[in-house]
Formats: C-alpha cells, structure tokens, sequence
C-alpha cells in the first residue's frame, strides 16, 4: 500500500507510522507532513524511507533540508505544499492534521479517489455535506480513524438503513466524572489534561474532560452514517472498552469492544476489509469483570448540551461551535478563563454568530474557512468579559 500520512508527528500520525513499522513489507510511505517539529519528521521520513517529507511552517525548511541532506527525500515548507503532499498519488492518505489547518489538505486528499483514513474531525464537524459531497464526487472511500466511529462502521458492517435504530457512542466521563459542579468550576488545565484511559494531545484531552469531545463526535456520525439527529446518542463508560453501540429494529445491539489504543482503529482503516496485526492488549473479560454505563450530566458538562444544540441547528453552527471551541480550550490552558467557561464562551460564540447571520447554508469550503475566522474573531472578541 502506498500510504501518505499528514500530521506525522502527532499521536495519531506516530501510531500510524508504528504500525507501518511493525509490517514495513505492506507499506510504501509516499509522504510525510508535519507542523513544526522538522527534526522529529526528518527522522520519521529516513526511518520510513519516505519519498518526500514537507513541513507547515515554512520557516523551519532550512532545517528539514539540512536533516535531510544527502538522503535523495524531497522536501517542502508551508501550507500550499501540505495540500501538494496530499495530492501525491496514494492509495492511502492517513489525514491526521489537528484542526481547521487540516481543512485544505484533507479536501486534497479526498479528490484523488482513493481511501482516506480521517482523524480530522474539522472536515465533518466544519464542514460537514461540503466534505462528504466532496468525497462523494471523487468516489474517495473514506474510513473513520476515531474509535468510536472505527467501532460504529465495524458495527453497521453494510447495514440497510432501514434496519438501524439508534448509533450511541460512549465516552469514558473523562477526569471529572465523579467531581460535583462546584469541583469542576475550580479545575486547573494539570487536572483536567489526567485523562484516565486514554493518552491524547492536550486539545482533545481538554474535550474529553468536557465532553465536548462527545458532541463533535456526535456531529461527525451524523455525516458517517445514514441515521437522524435523533438516531445519534452517548452514554458514558468509563472503563472504555466498548467504543460503540448499534442497536436494529429486531431488538439486537452490535457492540465493537477493544482495549483503549488508537492502534487499533488506525490499523481496521489501513487493512480494511482485511485485518492486520496491532500491538495492543487483547481483551480479558473475565479479569475486567465489570462493565459499566451511566447517562451523561449535561448540567455539569454543559459542553455536550452546547454541542448537541448546534448539529440540531445545522447549517454553520457546528463550525462555529468548532472554532470557538479551539479558541475557548486554548483560553482554558493559558489560565484566561476557567474550566466551565469554555462552554459558555463557545455558546455566547454561537449566540453573537447567530445575530450576524453567520449561521446559514454553506456550499464550499471558502464558504467555511470565512464563518471559521468570524468565529473565531467573535470568540476572541468575549474574551475579554470573562
């Protein structure tokens, strides 16, 4: 399989990339991209033996360049080259870029037509039927990477449309979930980036805590799979075993269960149909004994009451709950606002978005980087009455 991987240095990119290691034979790595960390991926594209290897900011060029002299891999710096990357023909693209800057290259990725392997959530939270009309005239097939929709497309397996009844995603409760409201008011970014099971960059460890992380995924599965809004719901199971659960009109519930390492789920998209060796811890039942599942409190994460109010909204609002969320986590980590303010910020975002008639149809992605950078310009703007 000739494989791209963009976003090679962050977790989800050096899972991918430790996979290929483990069975380098079925693997022709054809690019690599990263952000920042030129010397990280220069060592990932000569261990790789990639073809080319490109770099976000293009001013640390200089020292991919010099990393990689002498070894005849190309290479290339700023956002125009990531999207070049994307567009070398693959048969696989591992889209793994974090956040709207993976918008463009995942895009590209998408309209060459082959598989897409998406860990960007931005391209269904933000943008949602633009993406998948887009993959749609490609004819790309596009395999989830998040665990949760790894484990409902595992579970739907094909399944007529008609026979489904609900898709209910579980979410492990993060590290708050026994906290009272007044705890959660006060948590620091230390306490809240202990996450109990899973190990995440610091973003999407702040979602989970809120369980904002739940409502994007929510969000992302009504553009995956073929269900209503009221189809889509989540509960919490905090030993994170099972990802997914799909329940059919004769009363049976699929559920797909694994221990609780991206390995897994990167791996079912590599190899699919087939399956391929992962590394990861094979489930014992009988030593985990108990399972066990709980609603989730919306009051005392309000993130996922926010989250779910904008896919019910539909339009541009998960875009706009999207970037105000980016800005709200990265007040959060930098001591600017507390804990429980994140969700208000992106809610008041949401609000002030609405007045401008920000919420509407969107019909392409310039459509949807423009209601990005006003989301942002909004939730920056609030700032400062927190």
């Amino acid at each position: 399989m000739r494989l791209t991987v963009l976003g090679a240095t962050g977790s989800v990119g050096k899972s991918t990339l430790d996979l290929v290691g483990r069975t380098p034979e079925r693997f022709e790595i054809v690019a690599l991209t990263a952000q920042s960390n030129a010397q990280e991926l220069a060592d990932l594209a000569r261990l790789h033996k990639a073809k080319l290897a490109v770099i976000g900011d293009e001013s640390r060029l200089g020292e991919l360049r010099e990393a990689l002299a002498g070894t005849g891999i190309r290479t290339a710096g700023g956002a125009s080259a990531l999207v070049e990357a994307a567009l070398e023909p693959a048969d696989c693209v591992m889209a793994a870029i974090v956040g709207a800057a993976g918008l463009r290259p995942t895009f590209a990725a998408a309209s060459q037509g082959s598989r897409v392997a998406l860990a960007n959530k931005e391209c269904l939270v933000s943008a949602g039927h633009v993406f998948t009309s887009a993959v749609a005239r490609s004819g790309a097939e596009l395999l989830p990477v998040d665990s949760e929709h790894s484990a409902a497309f595992q579970a739907l397996a094909g399944a007529d449309p008609d026979s489904i009844e609900k898709i209910v995603l579980t979410a492990s409760g993060g590290p708050f979930r026994n906290w009272t409201h007044e705890q959660i008011a006060t948590a620091t970014p230390e306490q809240a980036l202990k996450h109990p099971n899973w190990s995440m960059g610091a973003k999407i460890t702040i979602d989970s805590a809120s369980l904002m992380n739940k409502g994007l995924e929510l969000i992302e599965a009504f553009h995956l799979f073929p269900v209503s809004v009221d189809a889509l719901d989540c509960i919490v199971h905090p030993q994170s075993i099972v990802h997914c659960l799909v329940s059919y009109v004769d009363g049976s519930v699929l559920a797909q269960l694994a221990a609780p390492d991206m390995r897994t789920p990167i791996a079912v998209a590599l190899a699919w149909p087939d399956r391929m060796i992962a590394p990861t811890e094979k489930l014992d039942l009988a030593r985990l004994a108990t399972l066990t599942f709980e609603p989730p409190d919306e009051t005392r994460f309000p993130a996922l009451r926010v989250a779910r109010a904008a896919m019910r909204r539909g339009d541009t609002a998960p875009a706009v709950l999207n970037a105000a969320n980016e800005i709200a986590v990265k007040a959060f980590l930098d001591r600017r606002i507390k804990f429980l303010d994140i969700a208000a910020l992106v809610e008041d975002t949401l609000d002030a978005a609405e007045r401008q008639g920000a919420i509407c149809p969107a019909e392409t992605l310039d459509d949807i980087l423009a209601v990005d950078e006003l989301a942002r310009y909004l939730s920056e703007d609030k700032l400062s009455g927190y």
